[in-house]
């Protein structure tokens, strides 16, 4: 039988038992549960983890850049008369000057009063037009073959005012004078009278229906008023 020296024995008895807790080092604690280590610190300059950005189109509905636009008024309807038609503009008041080929020409009826005879000298609009005549017309007796009686009526002062005269309608200036029996002025029967509109260069010619009127002598002047509405008093 072989004895050990007991120094031996002892050195063994160590190596076994480092060899043992080595053993168990390396299995871990023996309780079944991981051992977590923390996590390494980040170094300056090194990029963060990357972490998982949600889809835009995912998050939030996708919206149009351009702006809203806003749905012109719609227009004002009308509204048809019963019966199913449509009411016709209206046609406008204002036109411009009357002229002298779109006029008639006429003189009314006498309207005598103290040893005054007073005619109304009517221009009637015979265009398919509006238009307007303003202030005195011209006026002149003449004879058969155009020659002027007497001198040509003076103006009575009177306040112009525009008269718009549609399709038809007349305007009319008054021809006063005095009665040459009344007045004692001599007399002649003219066989027309020339009526020219206002700031009109051409006259219209209408048959005198008056009788005698003063030529000269006293109290020989006929007067004209302003054109107003109408075809007389």
């Amino acid at each position: 039988m072989v004895h050990t020296p007991r120094s031996a024995r002892r050195g063994a008895l160590l190596a076994s038992t480092a060899a043992v807790l080595g053993l168990l080092a390396g299995c871990g604690n023996g309780s079944g549960e991981d051992v977590r280590s923390d996590p390494p610190a980040s170094s300056p300059g090194t990029a963060a983890p990357a972490r998982e950005t949600p889809s835009p189109s995912a998050s939030a509905p996708a919206t149009s850049s351009a702006p809203a636009r806003t749905a012109p008024p719609a227009p004002p309807r009308t509204t048809a008369p019963s019966g199913g038609t449509t009411a016709a503009p209206a046609t406008p008041a204002g036109g411009s000057r009357c002229h002298t080929s779109e006029l008639r020409a006429s003189v009314g009826r006498n309207d005598p009063g103290a040893g005054q005879e007073n005619f109304p000298v009517v221009l009637t609009n015979t265009s398919g037009r509006i238009c307007t005549l303003r202030g005195y017309p011209g006026a002149a007796f003449v004879t058969a073959s155009g020659g002027r009686l007497g001198a040509d009526p003076r103006r009575t002062p009177g306040a112009p005012v525009t008269v718009t005269v549609r399709p038809g309608q007349s305007a009319w200036a008054g021809l006063t004078f005095s009665n040459p029996q009344v007045s004692g002025a001599r007399a002649a029967t003219p066989a027309g009278l020339l009526v020219t509109p206002p700031d009109e260069r051409d006259p219209l010619r209408v048959a005198w229906p008056g009788g005698p009127v003063p030529v000269s002598g006293t109290a020989s002047s006929a007067r004209l008023t302003v054109l107003s509405p109408g075809t007389g008093p």
